[in-house]
């Protein structure tokens, strides 16, 4: 079975699964990584990022201003291709055994969201709530718990960063005025605001290639030193 075969299903399985589980509070954290993803491309272009604010529908608005008429392209970039990249990277650091350093650097993210952007108060309450618990269980749960909690996290990260793209695809096609960052894009490329979401989704769709890959090398490794773990020698 190819890789993009095997991406494909394990995208629907995880849209399947994650939508059994009273998760949808947590769908926010994605959200969270694509507004954080705008307003750090503007600091870096010295632009102002006057707040965020976060939703209980999933979505998410971020206010800046922009002294440079180009900076617009790579700010309107950074909402999906790092909540992409972020998705990615936590199965990464799943596959390295690294999941405490993929909860930290959450923290690390949600923490500063929380100081320097978001200001609406549903968007705070859950970035104070998603710290609390978090901490609570890094520190006070055993290993399965956490590991549990953490790919819970990033199969919502992954199936959030292609679902979304994906579904800009359709409001573009309905009305290219209402697709978000693609209409932006459009807007000042002249480059229609349908092929900057299927870009957006094709980046996504790459990245989550790349996920799959890294989660299942690690089962796979998993299994393969289970079944052939070293026995002891010895020799006179």
């Amino acid at each position: 079975m190819s890789n993009w075969v095997k991406t494909i299903l394990f995208l629907i399985g995880s849209a399947l699964l994650t939508h059994w589980i009273p998760s949808s509070i947590f769908r926010n954290l994605d959200t969270m990584v694509h507004e954080f993803g705008h307003a750090a491309v503007t600091l870096a272009l010295s632009g102002k990022v006057m707040y965020i604010e976060l939703y209980r529908d999933h979505s998410g608005v971020t206010y800046s201003t922009i002294t440079k008429p180009w900076a617009i392209i790579p700010v309107a970039l950074a909402g999906y291709m790092t909540a992409s990249l972020f998705a990615w990277f936590l199965f990464s650091a799943y596959a390295k055994g690294k999941q405490r350093l993929g909860l930290q650097v959450m923290l690390v993210l949600s923490g500063l969201s929380l100081v320097l952007f978001v200001r609406n108060g549903f968007g705070i309450l859950f970035i104070i709530g998603f710290i609390v618990l978090t901490l609570v269980i890094m520190a006070l749960t055993p290993q399965w718990l956490r590991d549990i909690y953490y790919l819970l996290l990033a199969f919502l990260c992954l199936e959030e960063s292609v679902f979304g793209p994906l579904s800009l695809i359709l409001y573009a096609w309905g009305d290219a005025r209402q697709a978000g960052d693609a209409t932006n894009l459009a807007l000042r490329t002249g480059i229609p605001a349908i092929v900057w979401a299927s870009f957006f989704t094709l980046f996504a769709l790459w990245c989550a290639k790349r996920a799959v890959q890294a989660f299942l090398g690690r089962n796979k490794r998993a299994k393969s030193s289970s079944r052939y773990s070293p026995s002891a020698s010895y020799r006179d």
